[in-house]
């Protein structure tokens, strides 16, 4: 009963007097392991999308560290069919917390980031269907992103994440610039 009575004398002592106990985010220390995924270039069909994953440390000034591995495919249209074009790519960047409400449940922060990996075109095979030859090759890419990100904690240790992305990629043989719109979770693991 006294542990029922304690919990009910907290949650009445959080409820009068907000504000008194804040939540413990964005620490100096703390570490993130992140999934993301979205689209990319619009959504067309066959869709344009893209996976990944990072692992985030947070500094003290509340900005925070971001290492990280990403997927992207993309599909270019050739008269009936699709040539898709797959980017593999590793992340290294430094996000800057920029606004963040009262109660420290949303921030949004603003991010650069240098990439790196490695691009295929119709997974390495240059002959199409109809006997034509690729001019776009496979080849190392190099680059970087600028991020807009937006993280909602839903608990101290779940964070719901929504980011748009402009990376430019130097060394594909398609396109410089791509566009991405994204959602993602994190979870705090220290």
């Amino acid at each position: 009963m006294k542990k029922y009575l304690f919990l009910f004398v907290t949650a009445v002592s959080l409820a009068l007097f907000p504000g008194r106990a804040h939540a413990q985010r964005y620490l100096p220390g703390m570490k993130g392991v992140e999934l993301r995924g979205g689209f990319a270039n619009g959504s067309k069909f066959p869709l344009n999308h893209y996976a990944g994953f990072a692992v985030s440390g947070y500094t003290k000034r509340a900005d925070r560290w971001v290492i990280g591995a990403e997927y992207l495919m993309k599909n270019y249209g050739y008269r009936n069919v699709n040539v898709p074009c797959a980017q593999f790519t590793a992340e290294g960047g430094y996000y800057l917390k920029f606004l963040s409400d009262p109660t420290r449940t949303v921030f949004l922060s603003i991010g650069g980031s240098a990439l790196a990996g490695y691009e295929t075109v119709n997974w390495g095979d240059r002959m199409l269907f109809d006997g034509s030859t690729l001019l776009a090759k496979d080849a190392f890419v190099y680059g970087g992103a600028i991020t807009l990100e937006l993280e909602t904690y839903l608990t101290d240790r779940i964070v719901l994440l929504a980011n748009i992305r402009e990376r430019a990629l130097w060394g594909s043989s398609l396109e410089l610039f791509t566009t991405q719109f994204g959602l993602g979770i994190k979870f705090i693991i220290h």
